[in-house]
């Protein structure tokens, strides 16, 4: 065909995104706003990092895989559905929610969809359950943490901040394990100031709350 008569096919760029806007509860929602302020990365980022991850981990899809109510097969391992199951459609948790904006590109948006079937329920809903249950694996919250803090400050900062953390979890009176994510939270609420950069925070907090 040519002339006016063509047809034009556009092209779909393979790294296009698609948007999935899950419901939440508020204390869900107020964690990743948290996150998102403790690390200067925009809400859906942090989202979307921590659904790829979680979607990644046995032990985040094994404990959401009590709710399956079809089977699927989920990077090799398959999860059997019971179609007794309660639908988490009829298990939305009492409390005030709201509703989160992220984007996923093609892979994730079928993993989701993969999900979704295995739940019966829609792909914002699996992406909120998912949210919820990669958020309480505490490990990889402390490594995404940890990571941005290694991308952010140089090399002579992040040792001063390992030895502050080895400080205040040896022989700890209060038998509690402080994590990279507290140890940032707790920096920021020291120094007061949300203008500062993450460099000038860790700065200032050594500087004058540490090591004094």
């Amino acid at each position: 065909m040519s002339g006016k008569g063509q047809l034009k096919i556009r092209k779909v760029r393979s790294d296009k995104k698609t948007d999935v806007k899950p419901t939440v509860l508020n204390a869900l929602a107020n964690t990743i706003e948290r996150l998102s302020f403790i690390t200067n990365t925009p809400i859906w980022s942090v989202i979307e990092k921590i659904c790829i991850n979680g979607i990644g981990q046995k032990k985040v899809v094994s404990y959401l895989s009590q709710n399956f109510r079809r089977t699927v097969r989920i990077d090799n391992t398959l999860y059997l559905g019971d179609i007794n199951r309660v639908s988490v459609k009829k298990r939305m948790p009492a409390g005030e929610t709201e509703r989160l904006s992220t984007q996923f590109k093609a892979d994730m948006i079928e993993k989701l969809a993969v999900l979704a079937y295995a739940l019966n329920c829609s792909v914002a809903r699996a992406c909120a359950l998912l949210l919820d249950a990669s958020l309480r694996d505490g490990d990889y919250i402390n490594e995404f943490v940890r990571g941005y803090l290694e991308e952010n400050i140089d090399e002579e900062r992040m040792k001063e901040l390992k030895k502050v953390l080895k400080y205040i979890n040896t022989d700890n009176p209060y038998e509690e394990e402080f994590s990279w994510a507290s140890l940032l939270s707790y920096m920021i609420d020291e120094v007061k100031d949300s203008a500062l950069k993450i460099q000038d925070t860790v700065t200032e907090f050594i500087v004058h709350h540490w090591k004094e």
